[in-house]
């Protein structure tokens, strides 16, 4: 029995490998690489305890290295996170559509071809039309704008000289 105990280990590797393609959590492919560890354990004449402890130590250790590696180099702090949606709005440019009204200045502004509902940063007077801001603050469906100069800024202005 011992001699064919590894077909076993190599049609479970293979199932396992196969299997990863249709699952998100990329964990079944270390494991049929540690079952096919174990085949190659059983061909060369190790006993079953020995290929099942091949099966472990490898099935385990690739999916510890494969977890520290993962994080390391493909986890993504906030700052190099792709924006979409309402999250990208903050910084982007937009155009005044209707003045602002009523004791908290409110207005709408145009967005990437949306209108929202538009209030001055503390600070800054009502909103005009035609007026070009630029998104500073998102909170719930309004968002807070800052009024746009045609003035260089600070950094661009010392390097003109």
């Amino acid at each position: 029995m011992e001699q064919i105990a590894w077909i076993p280990w190599l049609i479970l590797g293979v199932t396992l490998i196969i299997a990863e393609v249709f699952t998100l959590g990329f964990v079944l492919l270390w494991f049929g690489i540690g079952a096919i560890a174990a085949a190659i354990v059983g061909m060369a004449g190790g006993g079953l305890v020995f290929q099942f402890l091949t099966f472990a130590i490898v099935s385990i250790g690739l999916t510890a290295m494969s977890r520290t590696i993962f994080a390391r180099y493909f986890q993504h702090d906030d700052k190099s996170a792709m924006r979409s949606g309402v999250d990208a709005l903050p910084g982007k440019v937009g155009t005044v559509v209707e003045n602002s009204k009523g004791a908290l200045n409110e207005g709408a502004v145009k967005v990437f071809g949306s209108v929202w509902t538009a209030f001055p940063v503390e600070g800054e007077s009502g909103l005009t039309e035609g007026e070009k801001v630029e998104v500073v603050e998102v909170q719930g469906s309004s968002i807070y704008v800052r009024r746009i100069t045609n003035e260089l800024p600070e950094w661009r202005r010392d390097n003109e000289d």
